[in-house]
Order: C-alpha cells, then structure tokens, then sequence
C-alpha cells in the first residue's frame, strides 16, 4: 500500500483510517460488490468518523481521499485489489461492518479485528454448495425442456466439473485455464446423452452441463457500473466475462470435438 499526504500536520488517525478503508474497499471490490456499493460503504464509514471521503476506482487498484473536517488536510491510500474471489458472504459482513461503524456498535479497532476475522474466515462448507449448484443446474436443464435423463446426466457433468474447479482454484491454477478444462470436463460427461442414445434431449444435457461457469455476476456488475458511470470499471469487468465466455467456449468445443457430437 501505498500513502501520501497533502499536509504533515495530518494526523495519525487519519491515515490509519484512509489505510483501513483503502483494504476494506479494495477487498469489497474483489468479492464483487458493485462499485456504488462500495462507494456507500465507504462513505459511511468516513462519516462515522466525521471525515469526508472521495473513493477512486480502478480495475486493479482503489484509490481513497480522506478529508479532515474543514477540508483542511487530506490523506491518500492506494490499494490493490488483487485477484477477484466472488464471496455475497464476505461481501454481506462488510457491508454489516458498514453499518455497525456507523450505527456507534463498534470502535475503529473493533472493526479492523472484526474485518481481519471476516477476510480471513474460512470459506463456506464445500459439500453443500456443490450440492446446491448440482441442483440448480439439473433445474436449468429441466427449465430449458431436458428430459429425466438429461437432468441426472447434467447432475453428474456439473458436479464433476464443479469439483474439479474448486481443485484448480485451491492449487491457483489461472482462472481463464480452470473455467476451460471444467468446461471440457463437463462437456465430455453431458455428451454421452448424446453418444449412447439414452435419452429424447441430448442436445440440451450438452448445452446445460456447462451453464454453472457462466459469468452472471461480472455481467450483471458491468452493466449496473456503467449506469452509474463508471465505465472503467464496467468495460473491465465486461472483458473479463468475455474472456471467461470464450474459454468456456472453447473447452465446450474441444469436447464436442472429442465426442463426435455435431454443432447445434
């Protein structure tokens, strides 16, 4: 991280306050809040502390201004915001964190140790949420006319693509390599509706195996950024659904390739 100051007589507190909302924000912003949400946020945690805030955002860094009462002293922190790690978790507690500042339920460093706990708390139960993704994704499939067999084929391409990701992810394999092999891998098991003839719809087990590696959230993000014009951000995060797009692409086609299963 980076500080300056604009002043020397700035105090202490002030930097220790712009270098906490410079990691809350940077962290906020890489467990895919919006950049309005984070904007909020940070401005009512500034205010709790009765300083005012100007929040800068960048696909990689964040950028705070923090102002003395008066506008008499400034104070920057930079922030990277590292590798995007979506969490509505964690990004649900430190918008709570938010408003226990500012509702006086918490001192300033009652609040970075329970940032500190939030951001290194360990993620949710793994079985679970395979379970849960497993079944939403079965539901797709019936959703877009799959027949019973095509749902408990899709089950099983989702979960072993689902698992595999979280596999890569923990060995930090680049996430552009991991979305194409789990494509790849969920697109080999979804075809065998298709190679064996087992059921009435195996175009859409094909098509739905691999609909849980779509990016929603990025593209959701995008356009809620650009509509409050932050469009640096908003290109940024649209590129990189993109990107995610086309690897997920080409791992489908390659096991479309390698199955012998015609376009559709």
């Amino acid at each position: 991280m980076k500080i300056s100051t604009t002043s020397e007589t700035a105090s202490e507190s002030s930097r220790e306050i712009a270098m906490f909302l410079a990691t809350y924000c940077a962290r906020l912003l890489a467990c895919g809040a919006t950049c309005m949400r984070l904007e909020k946020n940070a401005s009512r945690i500034a205010a709790a502390y009765g300083k005012d805030i100007e929040v800068t955002t960048m696909p990689r860094h964040v950028q705070i201004s923090l102002w003395d009462a008066g506008h008499a002293n400034c104070t920057i922190a930079i922030e990277p915001v590292g590798a995007p790690a979506i969490s509505f978790d964690i990004n649900t507690r430190l918008s709570r964190l938010s408003w226990d500042i500012a509702d006086g339920k918490t001192n300033f460093a009652g609040a970075r140790r329970r940032f500190d706990a939030i951001i290194h708390s360990p993620s949710g139960a793994v079985r679970p949420l395979i379970l849960l993704v497993v079944l939403a994704n079965a539901a797709f499939c019936r959703l877009f006319g799959g027949d019973p067999v095509a749902m408990g084929i899709v089950a099983v391409a989702t979960f072993a693509g689902f698992y595999l990701k979280q596999v890569l992810t923990a060995a930090r394999i680049d996430s552009r390599v991991v979305v194409a092999a789990c494509a790849f891998v969920s697109a080999v098991l979804g075809a065998t509706d298709s190679l064996f003839a087992i059921g009435t719809t195996p175009a859409v087990a094909l098509g739905t195996s691999v609909l849980y590696l779509v990016p929603g959230i990025p593209l959701i993000n995008s356009f809620s950024d650009a509509i409050y014009r932050h469009y640096l951000c908003a290109l940024s995060r649209f590129t990189d659904a993109v990107v995610t797009t086309c690897c997920l692409s080409a791992g489908l086609c390659a096991a479309m390739l390698l199955m012998g299963t015609g376009m559709f």
